[in-house]
Formats: C-alpha cells, sequence, structure tokens
C-alpha cells in the first residue's frame, strides 16, 4: 500500500476471492486501488473521498443458483438479520442459576438499594461506555473503473457475455444509486455476436441496470439501442431494443461461426425482446431485417441445378430485394416472411427454426418466363403459374439445421428417382436408397441373360449405385 497526501491511497494487488463454485477464478482481480480523500472534511467529522478508482480489474461473476446477480458477501450480509431480533421467549429459558442484572434506570432511580462499592465501579464504567462515540460517516463521491475485463457466467458455468476495456465514470447519489458513462472496446454475446466501442449512460440502484441510450458498431455498422436488466430478481429479467445499419452481413456470419461469403450486403433492421439471463431459452421478441445491395452465394444443391439446367442466376443471385421478418417465443422463432427476389427468380419462405438451429420451413422456388423458358419440358410442367402474372411457382421443403440444410426440392424438379440418383451423382445431400434396389440386384445376377425390356432399365441403376471415386 502506497500513502501520500497528494495521491492518496493506492493498495497495490487487489484479490477478492469467488463464493460461486462454478468459476475457479477469483472474484476479482486488480493491479490497483486508488483511494483519494479530501482530508480537511475530517475536521467537520466527515471523510469525504473524492473518488475511488479501481485500475485494470478482472472480474468474474456468476449468477447464485437463484439465479440472481448478488456481490460476493451479500447473502453472508443479509443472515445475520433473520436472527437478529431473538424470539420474545429467550428471557424466559433462562435457568434458575443466572443471575440476572438489573437494569440501568431502575438503579439510578432508587439510589437507597445500590449494591456494594466494587458493584458501584463497574456500573460506572458500564455507564461511561454507553456515552455516545464520535462517529466519522464516509461520504464517496466517484467511482472509476479503468480498462476493466467483465466476465458474466450463468448458473451452470457457461459464458453468457463478456466485456474487454471497459471504462467508467460515475457520480454516487447514494450507497445504493450509481450514475455515470461507460464505455466498452469489446462485448462479446455467448460468444456468437460482437460489439465494439460500444457507449451509453448508466443507471445502477437495486432494482435495475440501465443502458439508456446505447451506441455502439457491429460488422462495421452502426447499432443503437436501449438495455435494462433487474440485477437482484430471480432469473435476472430484462427487456432491449435495438435498431441497426449499414452492417456487413458476411462479416455477421462469420463471427457466429458461418460460412464466410455466403450472404454479401448491407444489414438494416430492428429487434426488440424481453427474457431473462439465467434461462436464454425464456426470450420473447420480434424483428425484421433487410439485406441491402445482396448477393447470396447459393447452397450446393442450387449451384448444382444452376448447372443441370443451365441457369447462370441459379448459381449466384444479385438481389433487388432480401428480407426476412419473424417473432421470437421461447426455444423457438418464427419466421413469418422470408424472400429472396433477384431479376429473374424468387426465393420464398416460412416456418420455424429452434435455437439449436432445426429448420422447417415451408419454401417455394418461383421464376418467370424467360428462366422457365430454358427448362426441359418435363421439368417445365412442374412450375405452376401464380398471383403474381408471369411467375410460375414450385413449392418445397427445407429441414436439416442452419449449418446443414436438406430439403426435397430435386425431387420436386425432376421426380424422386431421378432426383436421389442426381444426388449421389454429385455427392449432395443425404438420400434414402431406392426400396427396390436389392431385389433388382438380385434379379439380375440370377438372371443369366437378362430380357431385353429390363436391360436398358438396370443399366443406369446398376451405374449411379456402383461405388465411384469422389471428384
Amino acid at each position: 500500500m502506497r500513502v501520500t497526501s497528494w495521491g492518496g491511497h493506492e493498495p497495490r494487488g487487489i484479490t477478492i476471492p469467488q463464493t460461486s463454485p462454478v468459476s475457479p477464478s477469483h472474484f476479482l482481480e486488480a493491479r490497483t486501488f486508488r483511494l483519494r480523500v479530501r482530508f480537511l472534511s475530517l475536521f467537520s467529522r466527515r471523510l469525504v473521498i473524492k473518488d475511488v478508482s479501481l485500475v485494470n480489474p478482472n472480474i468474474v461473476w456468476a449468477q447464485n443458483a437463484e439465479g440472481k446477480w448478488r456481490l460476493p458477501g451479500a447473502e453472508k450480509k443479509e443472515a445475520p438479520a433473520v436472527s437478529a431480533n431473538p424470539p420474545p421467549n429467550i428471557p424466559e429459558s433462562r435457568t434458575p442459576s443466572e443471575p440476572v442484572e438489573p437494569a440501568a434506570p431502575p438503579v439510578a432511580a432508587t439510589p437507597a438499594h445500590l449494591p456494594s462499592p466494587p458493584q458501584v465501579t463497574v456500573d460506572r464504567f458500564a455507564k461511561r461506555s454507553r456515552r455516545p462515540s464520535v462517529t466519522v460517516a464516509p461520504e464517496v463521491q466517484r467511482l472509476n473503473i479503468e480498462n476493466g475485463n467483465f466476465t458474466f457466467l450463468d448458473r451452470g458455468g457457461r459464458m453468457l457475455a463478456s466485456f474487454t476495456g471497459v471504462d467508467f465514470r460515475s457520480s454516487l447519489r447514494s450507497a445504493f444509486a450509481i450514475r455515470g458513462k461507460a464505455k466498452v472496446a469489446k462485448i462479446s454475446l455467448r460468444d456468437r455476436f460482437f460489439l465494439e466501442q460500444l457507449q451509453s449512460p448508466l443507471r445502477y440502484e437495486p432494482d435495475v441496470l440501465e443502458l439508456s441510450k446505447i451506441s455502439a458498431h457491429a460488422g462495421s455498422g452502426e447499432v443503437n439501442g436501449y438495455f435494462a436488466m433487474q440485477p437482484e430478481a430471480e432469473d435476472s429479467p430484462f427487456t432491449t431494443r435495438v435498431t441497426f445499419s449499414n452492417v456487413l452481413a458476411d462479416q455477421i456470419i462469420a463471427d457466429a461461426g458461418g460460412s464466410k461469403g455466403i450472404v454479401q450486403g448491407k444489414l438494416e433492421g430492428s429487434f426488440q425482446a424481453s427474457g431473462e439471463t439465467a434461462d436464454p431459452d425464456a426470450l420473447i421478441g420480434k424483428g425484421e431485417v433487410f439485406l441491402r445491395d445482396g448477393r447470396v452465394q447459393q447452397y450446393s444443391l442450387l449451384v448444382l441445378l444452376g448447372q443441370i439446367l443451365q441457369i447462370e442466376e441459379l448459381r449466384e443471385l444479385d438481389l433487388e430485394q432480401a428480407h426476412l421478418k419473424y417473432h421470437v417465443q421461447p426455444g423457438l422463432i418464427l419466421i413469418d416472411e422470408l424472400l429472396l427476389h433477384s431479376a429473374n427468380i424468387r426465393l420464398s419462405a416460412a416456418g420455424t427454426a429452434t435455437f439449436d438451429g432445426k429448420l422447417k420451413l415451408d419454401s417455394q422456388l418461383a421464376i418467370n418466363e424467360k428462366i422457365r423458358g430454358q427448362l426441359f419440358k418435363a421439368i417445365r410442367q412442374n412450375f405452376q403459374p401464380t398471383s403474381e402474372p408471369g411467375y410460375f411457382a414450385l413449392d418445397f421443403q427445407v429441414g436439416g439445421s442452419v449449418d446443414r440444410p436438406s430439403t426435397n426440392l430435386m425431387d420436386r424438379l425432376v421426380g424422386r428417382d431421378l432426383g436421389n440418383v442426381i444426388n449421389r451423382l454429385f455427392g449432395v445431400g443425404k438420400t434414402e436408397r431406392p426400396k427396390k434396389k436389392k431385389k433388382r440386384a438380385e434379379a439380375a445376377t440370377s438372371t443369366a441373360t437378362p430380357s431385353p425390356s429390363a436391360a436398358p432399365e438396370e443399366t443406369p441403376l446398376n451405374f449411379a449405385t456402383t461405388p465411384s471415386p469422389s471428384p
């Protein structure tokens, strides 16, 4: 500890142990703790602390078993308060052998019954000890955090959020109320979504933690919003509102663990939700996303279709319109409308996506007369006229997961049997083997000379099902 008249008190190597069993790290480790005192205030029986600064702190804060965010020792302080008032029958429980001391006021009122001189001496010392002592009430004016790192864990020890490069300047309205301004260099939410250069006014009271005017950057775009949480309520409920613009879609997808280069363009939209930090599935809200100047690199299935059907636009869509409208229920995202619209092709879908990425979408591929004229006649007939003049559509389903989607689009386009053969030849998706494959193979091996009508049919199937090296 270093103490100077101008620099104040500077304890170094501060450590606060962790009380939560889910984290092996200390609750707090800090290089320096600065305390600047106004010494002249001591002459007026006050201790005025001009500011308290925590320098380079690393804080790991875990939820307790009830899903609440509590400072270490908060539960310990609350526990004695329950037992501080003894039951009214405690005096009656004393044994007869225990002496009962008379109260001070009766002794002073009846001097005739004063005890012996030694007892008088004891009572005089007791009376002196009961005189009010001189107390100095501490008063903290400012609280600062310089270059801090915060990590928030759920009750299972999983990372909910991390804040790096935190600078906080605040004034204390009371012992339990803080107001100030926070700056954060980088934020990671469940290691999937990242914000940079966040700034916001901050208000903390026992019943609320509020960031009232958030501005930040994500994917090189701008993010604005509002966040409020009840840190000491059970499961720590929260509400949030977010708007964003000029966010690079490719960067957001790559940060979330997706493949880079699939979607290009700039995102804008809004999102509002409420939930509980202790339960990530308990989220309710709605939002919408628009993609401007978008380009989508197709999944392998659509690229294959473009190669087979000689439709260049299926290999890469230059989007004239792209948007997503959805709302969120506990554990489920309900996709109200997903639309990708290029000059000649329109892809639309609606359905559900779970929080773990499982998809169930009813989709439609619509093409105009120009693209329809390039198709084979057998495929062309599968597209039916739509309510939009000049467009013809084919319905299909999308399943699987966000990382590995599956669809029956190929089967709907060219028929199930031929679609399975094409999928196996090009290694697209997982398809079921034809049910009659085994019977046909046995018939081919048991018959020495196949009939002329059977030979043309079996030859391509045997060729298609014969293992071949991957390209």
